[in-house]
């Protein structure tokens, strides 16, 4: 039985430093950046491994002396993993981490990985939800699977940029946190997400099989109706989702 890879991921870069005037309301020109933003490190697992994937700058210590900035060995790394994966999982993954690492693939002159669908947990949570907030840390506490680590604030990337090794490992540490928590999110949130992209598709068996988690461990639910059609409904016993058969049951009078 074929199943999809699906990739959790999240990455962590540094900030934007530009000359400003003051600290309300400022607006920042082009000829006022100092250095704009590059990729400090990430981390990703397959969803149901245990293995967490990782890299930082600071793993390349020839690279990293010689140029602090260089993310290309860090984002090749990323983009082996991403061109494996069939679907991507990430918290708010759509507009800012696939836009982010795309931006810096392409100004290190890589080519894009294969493509791959994304389930973006911080979009589902507003689809689908009405939580009081939708920061992954605050889902983690609501769903009672964890929350993110504390990393003091700013002055961590501060720490960062300067170079403090005992800060660079706590970057890393607080990024492979994020891995941990986000599959624990995603796996409470999944069986509600209606437009989740059907795992059925990769695998090649007839049998009926929930399109979220792929089990084939489900239950005849009652009837799903359209306004001109009548199929079989299902729950998943595993994910707790429900589905449909896509055969029509044909009116027998």
């Amino acid at each position: 039985m074929n199943k999809p890879k699906i990739l959790l991921f999240d990455i962590e870069n540094a900030p934007n430093t530009a000359y400003i005037w003051s600290l309300w309301m400022e607006t920042t020109s082009e000829e006022m950046l100092d250095r704009s933003w590059f990729v400090l490190c990430w981390s990703a697992k397959w969803l149901g491994e245990k293995k967490i994937y990782s890299s930082a700058l600071t793993d390349f210590p020839k690279t990293y002396k010689k140029d602090p900035e260089n993310d290309k060995l860090v984002l090749e790394q990323l983009w082996h993993l991403l061109d494996e994966a069939d679907i991507v999982v990430g918290h708010n993954a759509k507009a800012f981490d696939v836009r982010k690492v795309n931006a810096r693939f392409v100004m290190n002159d890589m080519l894009p990985p294969s493509p791959y669908k994304v389930v973006d947990t911080l979009l589902a949570a507003r689809q689908y939800f009405f939580f009081t907030s939708n920061k992954l840390t605050d889902l983690g506490k609501y769903l009672k699977v964890g929350e993110k680590i504390d990393t003091g604030g700013f002055k961590l990337w501060k720490q960062c940029m300067i170079g403090n090794r005992e800060a660079w490992k706590k970057m890393v540490d607080y990024c492979k946190n994020d891995i941990v928590l986000l599959e624990k999110v995603y796996l409470k949130l999944r069986p509600f997400i209606a437009n989740h992209p059907n795992i059925n598709i990769y695998i090649n068996n007839e049998d009926d099989k929930c399109p979220k988690c792929g089990s084939n461990h489900v239950a005849k639910e009652g009837f799903a109706y359209t306004a001109i059609n009548k199929y079989q409904r299902f729950s998943c016993k595993d994910c707790g989702g429900w589905f449909r058969a896509n055969k029509v049951i044909k009116n027998e009078n």
